[in-house]
């Protein structure tokens, strides 16, 4: 194979890779997920140094439909750090970038009861920054009680293949 061939080879990869930089764990905790949707996101320069340095935060954050639009409400994204006099607010609102047919179909799942837009995860993807954000219900108590009784069993089932294969 030759050098060219290799670099296309290796750039190739490294687009396709995925590298998180923020995941929200608490919104798998609390709600049922229904659909999920890849979404580019518009930032300021600042805000995706920030990003770059790891310092973002979906925890408490939401995505809400608004005039055709899906803005990103209370993402957390810390300033860079070496930066000079310009800056930007931590928790604006953000404008996520999806299909008109996506948007439309958003829509008519949101007028359901019961169903909101939470960000799941942000990632890197081709160099861009993207927003895997899901279409959920909100879990009850018991329900939470259920999934928490599950992992416990997966784990000691885990445990268990492990200590009798030693």
């Amino acid at each position: 194979m030759s050098a060219a061939k290799k670099d296309a080879a290796a750039r190739e990869a490294r687009e396709k890779a995925e590298t998180v930089i923020a995941e929200n764990r608490k919104a798998l905790h609390d709600y049922h997920i229904l659909e999920t949707f890849e979404a580019g996101i518009m930032l300021l320069g600042t805000e995706v140094k920030g990003i770059r340095e790891g310092k973002a935060n979906l925890r408490d954050s939401y995505a809400r439909v608004d005039k055709g639009e899906v803005w990103l409400h209370n993402v957390h994204i810390n300033p860079y750090s070496h930066r000079g006099y310009v800056d930007h607010d931590p928790r604006r609102k953000r404008k996520l970038l999806l299909h008109r047919t996506e948007i439309r179909k958003l829509i008519g799942k949101t007028a359901e009861k019961g169903l909101t837009l939470v960000p799941l995860r942000m990632y890197f993807k081709g160099g861009r920054i993207k927003v895997a954000i899901s279409l959920v219900k909100g879990k009850q108590a018991h329900d939470k009680r259920e999934t928490i009784r599950r992992r416990e069993i997966d784990r000691e089932t885990r445990a268990a293949v492990k200590e009798r294969k030693r």
